[in-house]
């Protein structure tokens, strides 16, 4: 399993608008992007007792979860997702799901998931038997992704964070989702083995620390 490391910071406008002028001359735009940017819905999964969301307020160093997710309102490609950390560097997991398949797991359906011939599908089947994993809300938010090629660099600015509230309805795109709150932009840095100086130059900012954050947290607000 291979972990990557991670840094995150809290961002203003001002900042993005001196970040944005600073990556594009040094990286590439993801070629996903749409116009320099995407659209991302999640949602996130978690158990009666909210183990996910306990963990990562308490910062428990082994920790993992769930989601799936797609893009730019695009349901022909879904992903299911986990996410795991431990020791502060983070491993994800992928693997394909059908707009049908999706359904089925937000409907409650899950038989079909035993007999997946995707281990990652099984594994959540597993565990939303055994520690009773459900969906749980809806995340939406715009992200604008560039990319370095040496240390494998991934740097996004996400912003217009929104959460579905109680809702787990993931595939109607009339679902409505309001603002989590006074959210700040995010900076993210993702890198395997070393982080070039130059991106690591153009990330830094006065006054401007690294710190721990959670989409699905802070979207969780409302309860």
């Amino acid at each position: 399993m291979d972990f990557r490391h991670e840094w995150k910071h809290e961002i203003n406008y001002s900042d993005m608008v001196v970040l944005r002028q600073r990556l594009k001359a040094v990286m590439k735009p993801d070629e996903n992007a749409v116009d320099g940017k995407y659209f991302i819905r999640s949602l996130y999964f978690d158990n009666i007792s909210d183990k996910a969301l306990r963990e990562k307020i308490d910062g428990v160093n082994c920790r993992e979860k769930f989601r799936i997710r797609y893009y730019n309102g695009d349901t022909s490609l879904i992903h299911l997702e986990k996410k795991s950390k431990i020791n502060g560097l983070g491993n994800k997991q992928s693997a394909v799901l059908s707009a049908e398949e999706a359904q089925k797991i937000v409907d409650g359906s899950l038989d079909w998931m035993a007999d997946c011939d995707r281990p990652l599908v099984q594994e959540l089947y597993s565990k939303m038997k055994s520690q009773g994993l459900r969906p749980k809300t809806i995340v939406d938010y715009t992200r604008e992704p560039f990319v370095f090629s040496a240390g494998n660099v991934r740097v996004t600015l996400d912003y217009d964070i929104r959460t579905g509230l109680y809702c787990t309805d993931f595939l109607n795109p009339h679902c409505i989702t309001i603002p989590a709150g006074n959210v700040p932009i995010i900076l993210e840095v993702k890198w395997d083995e070393f982080l070039p100086s130059v991106i690591r130059d153009i990330v830094q900012l006065e006054s401007r620390r690294t710190a721990a954050f959670s989409k699905y947290a802070v979207c969780r607000i409302y309860g």
